[in-house]
């Protein structure tokens, strides 16, 4: 098959980091979605550069990729959820989520990651458009500045509820800021289900060109639940087949942060599930 799969590891949050490679490499998979977060792969914590070069040295040996994700709940102020944002009323806490998404990017460039993945966060009450996307556009200009230099692409996340929750707010924000090359687009094939107004297959056409990172998982129309594979509504060999035929190259990372508790068994069930859903090379989709 032509298509890479992964598992994040926010799925897996119950498990050593260590362990959690061994695992993904054991059943198969590709490379791995590592979360960037407090139990793996802590960015604040000290000798974060060493820490680094151990985690590549271990994906080198079992022969994975990986995507470095940063969507961890908690992981800058252990009382707000994903904050501060990248659209935070205070400066600095904007800063703050800027350094963070920076520190990735060099993370990612020492372990030979395919991309950075990074989502906005929700606006602020009472701020309006304008200064929400001023904020954003102005936030990650640095972050996209220390991509373009360690030449790892920054792919964003249309996420419900964000500012930046659709494919379409995508492109709006790549009008702002002047489609820089290292801007590019992460694509969560559940939440075309949940809210895109084309089919999970059409969207995968429609983004390919700005295509960085994929995470798959079960969906259903109007409703942002990540789901196993089979609990949703999602059509999945048309949206492999999609994929594939774009020739996207990244990994096609499995999303499921609120099922660690059975981590491990859906991760063997998922690669199972990917498997069985993907068209063989030159066949055509059923």
């Amino acid at each position: 098959m032509s298509l890479h799969f992964g598992y994040g590891t926010n799925g897996l949050t119950d498990l050593r980091l260590g362990d959690v490679l061994a695992l993904l490499a054991d059943l198969g998979y590709d490379g791995v979605g590592l979360t960037l977060d407090h139990m793996h792969l802590d960015p604040l914590a000290p000798n974060l550069s060493a820490r680094t070069s151990q985690v590549a040295d271990k994906l080198a040996q079992l022969g994975l990729g990986v995507t470095v994700e940063t969507g961890a709940r908690y992981v800058l102020d252990p009382r707000r959820k994903h904050g501060p944002s990248l659209l935070d009323p205070d400066p600095d806490g904007r800063s703050a989520r800027t350094a963070l998404l920076t520190t990735a990017v060099q993370v990612a460039a020492d372990l030979g990651a395919h991309a950075v993945h990074c989502f906005s966060g929700i606006a602020p009450p009472g701020v309006d458009d304008e200064t929400a996307w001023k904020r954003l556009a102005d936030a990650l200009t640095p972050v996209l500045a220390a991509a373009d230099e360690a030449g790892v692409p920054l792919a964003i996340e249309p996420e419900p509820g964000h500012l930046l929750a659709t494919l379409a707010d995508f492109h709006h924000l790549r009008g702002i800021l002047g489609d820089p090359e290292p801007l590019g687009l992460t694509l969560d094939i559940g939440h075309c289900q949940c809210l895109e107004p084309a089919p999970p297959a059409d969207c995968v056409r429609d983004a390919a060109p700005w295509l960085r990172h994929v995470q798959i998982e079960d969906m259903r129309r109007g409703v942002h639940e990540h789901l196993p594979f089979g609990d949703g509504e999602i059509d999945f060999p048309p949206v492999l087949e999609a994929l594939a035929s774009t020739g996207y190259q990244g990994l096609t990372v499995v999303e499921l942060p609120r099922h660690s508790h059975a981590g491990p068994e859906l991760a063997r069930a998922s690669i199972d599930f990917l498997r069985s859903q993907t068209p063989l090379k030159g066949a055509p989709a059923s």
